[in-house]
């Protein structure tokens, strides 16, 4: 039986981790996968495995972007060719690996999350040309939209991520997309990320749906708030924020494997 105090503890992790997902254009699994694994046990509570960890943040970032993309729904920043191709090709990857996952041990499931916390680490850091105007067409190479959009998905997938903290530097870095477009097209081809991230945690039984339901009220609440604080603030402010995030995660994380 869960106490109050430890589903508490789930909605203020689900909230700020759900509110910075919003703001930075990311599903939230790169902050609420170490936060939901490591703090609970500090405060006294029993720690969840990785494989209950992952199926929470599955559900969480599908109900996360779904807020987050809305809030963008009537601004200029959602690509629809990059959502298409990347889109498809995500969801293909991410059903693949959560439906994979049940088979992947806890120790493996970290080690994977890792890796893909040091990749994100590296891009994000990749010296980048000056934004474009946002009025000026966002070419992209769809053969590189697509294979790496199938390889992030297959990652997320086993790890019960959206893959969004991988596809924002991949976006900027690779694609040369705008920081701002960036952000809002991620949330929208994280949803659907996340749709078969869900799908393959829920037919595996990975997912504890009393701790899902908290994170997700949760998310639905701070995830909008998060992307309308987002479309305001300074695109250098938001990368700042959200480089930093993903090396203190990476720097967890690796920390607990070694």
């Amino acid at each position: 039986m869960l106490s109050f105090s430890y589903l508490v503890i789930l909605f203020v992790l689900g909230f700020i981790g759900s509110f910075l997902s919003g703001m930075l254009g990311v599903g939230g699994a790169i902050i609420n996968y170490p936060m939901l694994l490591y703090i609970p046990p500090l405060l006294g509570f029993a720690a969840l495995t990785a494989h209950s960890v992952s199926g929470i943040v599955a559900v969480q970032v599908f109900f996360a972007t779904l807020t987050g993309v809305f809030a963008y729904r009537k601004s200029r920043y959602l690509n629809k060719g990059l959502i298409m191709y990347m889109g498809i090709s995500i969801l293909i990857g991410s059903l693949l690996g959560g439906v994979g996952s049940r088979w992947v041990s806890n120790a493996v499931e970290d080690l994977v999350y890792g890796i893909l916390a040091l990749l994100a680490v590296i891009l994000i850091f990749i010296p980048r040309k000056e934004e474009r105007n946002l009025d000026e067409p966002h070419n992209f190479n769809r053969f590189w939209a697509i294979i790496l959009s199938f390889l992030v998905g297959v990652s997320a997938g086993i790890v019960g991520a959206g893959g969004a903290f991988l596809l924002v530097p991949i976006m900027l870095t690779v694609l040369k997309i705008p920081l701002r477009v960036t952000i809002a097209t991620s949330l929208a081809v994280t949803f659907i990320s996340s749709i078969g991230s869900t799908f393959g945690k829920l037919v595996s039984h990975q997912v504890l749906f009393i701790p899902a339901l908290i994170v997700v009220l949760a998310s639905i609440i701070a995830s909008p708030l998060g992307a309308m604080l987002g479309q305001r603030l300074n695109a250098k402010v938001l990368k700042g924020i959200l480089a930093f995030l993903i090396v203190m995660t990476a720097i967890k994380v690796w920390s607990s494997i070694l």
